[in-house]
């Protein structure tokens, strides 16, 4: 019986949450009815919390608030596809209901779940039922209602609440319209629950799933993988300031560090500010750095004899003292992740999220700063999307997420850096180029610039030609794994085991529907001679059409067909 969860305890029941989702993330992939593959569920939720998992085993946690804020923040960064970010949201939002706590009873935990279900309601802005939503909600209401009633055994009261959850996880078929047609019930609603079994199952003492060993991520610098020419600067350099005041501005301080070395990543709260920076000149920084408060704690480092010791096979030295210093540098704010945040040098700036370096060439031609790779499949956590924001030179970054699974982790990163990040909502590609040929870089007023490229995305068709990821009874079609589908808008609009009779169905389409211009992006799998007999092809059936092919290079899609 548990009447309180202490930070160690949550520490504990959220990483037996994270191993009981990995265990089952196949199986909630499989839910997924669309046949094509895709960023699935499973996997997807699974990645968002193994993040939580990186950062948990970092910290032992001396009270609940600061394992709950700890779980928030990895997972917020992490998130991968919708049904990660919302399971950050849940997360998130139970942080803030466990805030100041050093520990929590069952009326105080209850709260703090109902909390983060309010956090992800209010961040979706169309929220439909029959989703992790639907399941979330009622399974929160019945732990409020269970406390309230005076259990106050936590256990109870989460076994209560699962089993509401299972309850409204069984009623997803029937409020989905297309979850009723698969005879399936909503993939995010079944992951959200085996994560709070997991978490019950760690409060009784339960066995984690024992899982396939993966590699560790690396969490120091490997000095011995780096050569002389590696090393610009000599010395790695981190401190850390207390404030003279909560808002002194460091924006003269950071041009001064960028001005004497790179590497630089400033992390801030109220009261402090850590600095990581690499310098010839760590006095200077440190002599700098007092300027705008009281330095506290310095760790220096000679990267140029670490490298040497480390290549010759010595062990580098270390102390005590050393080590109680990195612990709590380790401890201190980082800033936007641990990377580094591009200085603006110009008002507007751009970021696509592609897959293939022929489409990440068109971008970059268009006039985009940088690409993240990613897109079915593979969708980019938040923090991946975050780095390359903040890269760019730029005080407004938009960002082209091209593809409807990601714009919600994209949509996360305004709030985590000093940018203003405007998501124009692409969900394909031929939106995402459709969009960057709309953009007037010398508009006086970034909402100039939205307005014309979010108007422009209904000017484009998109049509993609994918292959089946399994068998499928799907809106009429019956469909076998590994037969060629066709998509437009997002729907399935043909499948065959032909791929030439699907590229005619697909120009007769065009032709329907007026296109005078068509581009075909074609895949890492397809050759550029069938590609320009594809282009043939359209060109027979629209021969008033400007047809143009291009090499995508993109993976599981053989074409991404653009259609204005």
């Amino acid at each position: 019986m548990n009447e309180q969860i202490t930070g160690a305890l949550f520490k504990q029941m959220v990483l037996h949450g994270a191993a009981a989702i990995t265990a089952q993330k196949q199986a909630i992939n499989d839910l997924n009815v669309f046949p094509v593959p895709d960023g699935d569920t499973g996997t997807n939720m699974s990645m968002t919390i193994a993040t939580a998992v990186a950062e948990l085993h970092k910290i032992t946690p001396a009270t609940l608030d600061q394992a709950a804020s700890v779980t928030a923040s990895a997972l917020l960064r992490g998130a991968r596809g919708n049904s990660g970010v919302i399971l950050s949201l849940l997360f998130r939002g139970m942080s803030k209901g466990l805030k100041g706590k050093e520990t929590a009873d069952a009326t105080t935990f209850a709260a703090a779940m109902q909390e983060g279900v309010s956090a992800a309601y209010k961040a979706v802005m169309k929220p439909a039922e029959g989703t992790v939503l639907t399941v979330s909600r009622l399974a929160a209401k019945r732990a409020v209602d269970v406390a309230a009633e005076g259990v106050t055994d936590l256990e109870a009261v989460l076994e209560e609440a699962i089993r509401e959850g299972y309850d409204a996880l069984a009623q997803t078929t029937d409020m989905n319209p297309v979850l009723k047609k698969a005879g399936v019930v909503d993939a995010g609603g079944k992951g959200y629950l085996l994560i709070l079994e997991g978490m019950l199952a760690e409060m009784r003492g339960d066995p984690m799933p024992e899982l396939e060993e993966t590699a560790q991520t690396q969490e120091k610098a490997d000095f011995a993988a780096l050569s002389e020419e590696d090393i610009t600067f000599t010395f790695d350099t981190v401190f850390i300031v207390r404030k003279i005041q909560p808002d002194v501005d460091l924006e003269p301080f950071r041009e001064y560090l960028n001005s004497i070395g790179d590497s630089l990543v400033i992390g801030e709260d109220d009261d402090a500010f850590k600095v990581h920076v690499h310098t010839d000149i760590p006095g200077s920084a440190l002599n700098e750095a007092q300027k705008y408060g009281t330095l506290e704690l310095a760790k220096i480092e000679n990267m140029r004899t670490q490298a040497e010791d480390l290549a010759a096979g010595r062990q580098a030295q270390s102390t005590d003292d050393l080590e109680s210093v990195e612990a709590e540098l380790e401890a201190a704010p980082a800033h936007e992740g641990g990377h580094v945040v591009a200085a603006p040098e110009k008002k507007y700036g751009f970021l696509a999220v592609c897959a293939g370096d022929g489409l990440a060439a068109v971008f970059q031609d268009l006039g985009a700063d940088g690409v993240v790779s990613g897109g079915q499949t593979m969708n980019p956590s938040t923090e991946s999307i975050l780095e390359g924001v903040d890269k760019i030179p730029a005080e407004v970054v938009f960002v082209l997420p091209n593809n409807g699974n990601i714009i919600m982790a994209a949509q996360q990163c305004d709030a985590l850096t000093e940018k203003t990040v405007i998501v124009i909502p692409t969900k394909t590609v031929p939106q995402g180029i459709t969009a960057m040929m709309n953009v007037d870089f010398e508009a006086p007023e970034a909402a100039d610039i939205t307005a014309a490229m979010e108007e422009s995305l209904s000017t484009v068709t998109t049509a993609q030609i994918t292959y089946a990821a399994r068998n499928s009874d799907f809106d009429g079609f019956d469909i076998k794994e590994g037969d060629y589908l066709a998509l437009e808008e997002g729907k399935l609009f043909g499948t065959d085991t032909s791929l030439d009779s699907l590229l005619e169905k697909l120009a007769a389409d065009a032709l329907e529907r007026g296109a005078t211009f068509i581009s075909l992006y074609y895949g890492e799998d397809v050759s550029e001679e069938d590609a320009q007999k594809a282009a043939a092809a359209f060109q027979d059936v629209c021969p008033d059409a400007e047809i143009a092919v291009l090499p995508g290079g993109q993976p599981v899609y053989y074409y991404i067909i653009s259609m204005e």
